[in-house]
């Protein structure tokens, strides 16, 4: 097998290429550079002192035994925080409230002042020499707290009568968003032969990346600058929030550097208070500040996300043409509102249109305040909760009408012929083979002998099932104009190439990815290339990395700077060759003139670029180029998921026996790559549907603080997975790559929760609820459950 250095530096390796991930070689040998791995001289420690109560409010807060404490250099409360002119944590999406005027924004502060209204709100933080001490000043401060009612149930936070979290959001809710035909839907349900009606849960769950949230703050007194170091998916935005609406200074007075990040899903996007904290600390007590999370401060600090409650309903005629959906969602926001809370349950509704022809859709969607943490993007940002509702309500329906699962789809898939295709909600889909897809998944899993397999399972005592998702997202939006990306490639005097990204990589492999795309555009091998992101001093501009964007963003920004440094050097080149311009072809990293043999390499041109010896007078020196690129329109990514189960009737116990995906991400970068997110997206899907499970009681204590309550699919629960690709390339941008970040988790959720659901569809169970953990599972099995599965914080 060829090694990775080898293959980087044995010629330019382009798109289509399965080329071994280039970042891979320094991480494993442990010289990774994490946020828990800098150290600066004289580096301060801050230890957060977090309440124990949902809601309460604060009497007290009396500081003097632990300032008293040696080796503690001080401790803030938030009204330390307010009087000095730190500001709130931004929002960056609104909606309307229900009485149509702009939606309430709690202050999110970085320390609570006067009332607390989540287990693990920050109360008070201490710096210290060491991380010891600061903890230890933690238990020497007295908090005095005035308990209060608390809800954390989405379901019954705008009930009547239930604690009101904010006056001036009545009955909690904070926004009411709609879309779709309302009346035309109506018109359509009034008609129909047959309604499917469903109610169900998407459980609350944590990112629970593999590196927690870490924070560094440094304050260079002498020219009024901060330096943040910590992992952010967009740090130039960043930067702009801290410096115009939380620090309240010029924008160049900042700078981010984002190190090595071990995952983020989308949770590690955007300002967190501990970030806030390290900043304003470096600064009053003049040295480096560095908190790092313990992981059990991270359940009680971190955003959750998901969390909400939804019925769908679906009309159909009695052949089984799907004429209208309807959907009501309550989703629950937190007690604050995350920079992209509101965002995560409304810009993606769109996907409740699925890969079908329904043509009308209306969606109502209610956010909630409640005394939990604040609910976030996570990995599919709302995609697979839309995708859940529509491939779950299918099965219901198909059960319900007497036809086969597949039938029913198929009866409503939208086909090659009819693309483009405007859906009955928001988007029109540029391209997709979504039978094609489910034609080649069926056969990879042998979806025909099914049945076999599930009499041999009962003769052992188990229950087999098997569940398919036909899905497609939206991704490299938004919708409306997709945000645009910058990239630069900057050629030094040896010839080597520095690829510069406003794009950061959470683990993705942007680095390997990145040197294809320069490698297909300019012949350059991989080993001449180097990549760098993250650092707002060094990178012009950037809108970072989410949404599943990156591939297509910087790929297209990447394009457009190599096309001026083409441009750039057959100018060079024809000087070199004594040719005309005009004269002077480029491919595969070659300059040669047209109809001969002379040539120069881009290298060589690289090289001479520099020499002012070499070149006439009016030439400028160097070589390099940039480019800002906003792409024309969304991408949508599809495929078909296939999970197979198998449940033991005795204990609950529940194997997943086989995973198979066909997905169509277009023009695909690196395919190992693709099946690298493919594999890492599928297990999050996995791990929420059999599992995962953020969970309060009744007293609106967070009870699942640690991995010994809170699940997480583990190796050896997973299956063999089976990915092909079906690439059907985008007609909105010229590289025809749609995205493959988040294809995973959005097939994966509801195609494992219809297999479960058809394993146990024998024993009478309409509807299972997830998450789909031994326990709740053998309840299910032995009768004791309610009507629609089992209540959404696990107990009988």
């Amino acid at each position: 097998m060829t090694s990775t250095r080898q293959a980087a530096e044995s010629g330019p390796v382009g798109i289509g290429a399965a080329l071994p991930r280039l970042e891979d070689s320094r991480l494993v040998q442990g010289r990774g550079s994490y946020g828990a791995d800098l150290n600066f001289a004289r580096q301060a420690c801050l230890a957060v002192l977090r309440s124990p109560y949902p809601h309460a409010r604060i009497g007290h807060i009396d500081c003097t035994a632990a300032l008293e404490l040696p080796g503690v250099l001080a401790v803030y409360t938030g009204q330390d925080v307010l009087s000095d002119g730190i500001g709130f944590l931004p929002v960056r999406v609104r909606r309307k409230a229900p009485n149509g005027e702009p939606n309430f924004v709690p202050p999110f502060a970085v320390l609570a002042t006067d009332t607390v209204r989540h287990v693990g709100e920050g109360v008070a933080a201490v710096i210290a020499e060491t991380l010891d001490i600061a903890k230890d000043a933690l238990e020497l401060i007295d908090v005095g707290y005035e308990p209060l009612p608390s809800v954390t149930d989405t379901g019954g936070a705008a009930a009547p009568g239930s604690p009101q979290i904010w006056p001036e959001a009545p009955n909690n809710i904070c926004f009411v968003y709609e879309a779709g035909d309302r009346e035309a839907v109506e018109a359509s349900f009034a008609a129909a032969d047959h309604v499917t009606t469903l109610a169900f849960t998407v459980s609350r769950v944590g990112a629970t990346p593999l590196e927690p949230r870490n924070a560094i703050g440094l304050y260079d007194a002498a020219f009024d600058r901060y330096t943040l170091y910590s992992a952010d998916q967009s740090p130039h935005v960043l930067r702009n929030e801290l410096a115009e609406q939380i620090l309240k200074v010029p924008e160049a007075n900042i700078r981010i550097v984002t190190p090595d990040c071990g995952g983020s899903f989308g949770m590690k996007y955007g300002a967190f208070p501990e970030q806030v904290l390290v900043l304003w600390a470096a600064r009053k007590l003049g040295r480096p500040v560095r908190w790092v999370s313990d992981r059990s401060e991270a359940f009680m600090s971190d955003h959750h996300a998901r969390d909400n409650v939804s019925r769908v309903e679906l009309a159909l005629d009695r052949n089984g043409r799907f004429l209208a959906l309807r959907v009501s969602t309550t989703a629950n926001l937190g007690a604050y509102l995350d920079v992209h809370g509101i965002h995560t349950p409304t810009n993606n509704v769109g996907g409740l249109a699925g890969t079908y022809t329904t043509p009308n859709i209306y969606v109502r969607v209610q956010g909630v305040f409640s005394n939990t943490n604040p609910t976030s993007a996570y990995r599919g940002a709302g995609r697979p909760e839309a995708s859940y509702a529509i491939e779950r309500v299918i099965d219901v329906a198909a059960a319900e009408m007497g036809i086969d699962r597949l039938e029913l789809r198929r009866r409503n898939l939208i086909t090659p012929d009819m693309m483009p295709f405007k859906t009955g909600l928001l988007y029109t889909y540029d391209s997709g083979e979504f039978g094609r897809n489910i034609d080649r998944a069926l056969e990879l899993s042998d979806w025909d002998h099914f049945e076999t397999r599930r009499r041999e399972a009962l003769s052992r005592g188990k229950l087999r099932g098997i569940g398919l998702a036909s899905v497609i997202e939206i991704a490299g939006g938004p919708l409306a104009r997709p945000s645009e990306e910058f990239a630069e490639i900057r050629f030094d005097q040896s010839g080597y190439a520095h690829v510069l990204t406003g794009s950061t990589s959470q683990g993705q492999g942007h680095v390997t990815a990145f040197a294809q795309l320069v490698g297909e555009f300019l012949g350059l091998p991989a080993a001449r290339v180097r990549v760098s992101f993250g650092d707002t001093d060094q990178v012009a501009f950037g809108r970072g990395s989410f949404g599943s964007r990156t591939a297509a963003a910087v790929g297209a920004s990447l394009k457009a700077a190599s096309d001026k440094l083409v441009s750039r050097g057959r100018e060079i080149a024809a000087h070199l060759l004594e040719a005309d311009v005009a004269d002077i072809e480029f491919e595969e990293g070659l300059f040669r003139v047209v109809r001969s043999n002379r040539q120069v390499s881009i290298v060589e041109v690289a090289q001479t670029a520099f020499r002012s010896d070499l070149l006439p007078a009016d030439f400028e020196l160097g070589f390099s180029a940039s480019a800002t690129v906003t792409l024309a329109a969304p991408t949508f990514p599809n495929g078909c998921h296939i999970c197979e189960v198998e449940i033991d009737s005795a204990t609950g116990r529940l194997d997943i026996v086989g995973y198979w995906v066909v997905d169509d991400v277009g023009r695909i970068v690196n395919p190992l790559l693709v099946k690298g997110q493919m594999h890492g997206g599928i297990v999050q899907g996995l791990g929420q549907a059999i599992g995962e499970s953020i969970r309060y009681d009744s007293q609106g204590q967070l009870v699942t603080a640690s991995f010994q309550d809170y699940y997480m699919p583990r190796a050896e629960h997973m299956p063999r997975m089976v990915v092909e690709g079906n690439q059907v390339p985008a007609t909105t941008n010229a590289l025809g790559i749609k995205g493959a970040g988040e294809a995973g988790t959005v097939g994966a959720l509801p195609a494992a929760m219809n297999a479960i659901n058809h394993a146990l569809a024998p024993l009478g169970i309409r509807h299972f609820e997830m998450p789909a953990s031994p326990d709740r599972l053998w309840a299910a099995i032995n009768g004791d459950r309610r009507p629609e599965g089992l209540d959404r914080d696990g107990s009988l």
